[in-house]
């Protein structure tokens, strides 16, 4: 029972380190990247689509992106959302077939606020594997309240869900660190 909840742990803490470094990803670099649109909403026919789901994005140059939508009628709708996009730096220019998009250079001060965003993202991540540590806890809590478990099992499960988030509050900062230097590399 005490190895299924750490396993349970550990699978939750994984998607919590994977979601986070994928809002790493949709964080500006100085190169153009499609997963920056990775999270872009598009009303189409009113309903909230993913933008990968309507259209191909490439990477033709290191700083621009072209958006070939499926359906031409989704194209207006693209375009509106991604002007709404924050953080984009950029305006989507539309030629009636595919909207490209030219990203400027960054320049330090955008820089900056990119790291501080993506601290915040990784913030947000480490408060989501506490959050899993937390409900893990109470579960163990209650294996020894029902008297499931003894009390040394749950404390060596305790100290060993203490590892686990550590080993997963690790992976965070040094994805954390790599993106700083990523976004910080002229």
């Amino acid at each position: 029972m005490i190895a299924e909840i750490l396993a349970e742990a550990k699978d939750k803490m994984n998607k919590a380190v994977e979601a986070t470094k994928e809002d790493f990803a949709s964080v500006r670099t100085g190169r153009a990247n499609p997963a920056m649109f990775q999270k872009v909403m598009v009303n189409y026919y009113g309903t909230p689509t993913p933008l990968s789901q309507l259209a191909g994005i490439q990477n033709p140059e290191a700083r621009s992106l072209i958006i070939t939508p499926y359906d031409k009628a989704a194209l207006k709708d693209i375009e509106a959302a991604l002007m709404a996009m924050p953080n984009l730096g950029a305006s989507p220019n539309s030629d009636g077939n595919v909207i490209r998009i030219n990203l400027p250079e960054l320049t330090e001060e955008r820089r900056k606020e990119y790291v501080k965003l993506t601290r915040d993202k990784a913030e947000h991540g480490r408060v989501s594997v506490r959050n899993i540590r937390r409900k893990i806890k109470e579960d163990l809590e209650t294996l020894k309240k029902d008297g499931d478990a003894g009390e040394d099992e749950i404390d060596r499960a305790e100290k060993e869900l203490e590892s686990i988030t550590k080993a997963h509050v690790d992976q965070i900062d040094d994805a954390l660190k790599n993106k700083e230097a990523e976004l910080l590399e002229v």
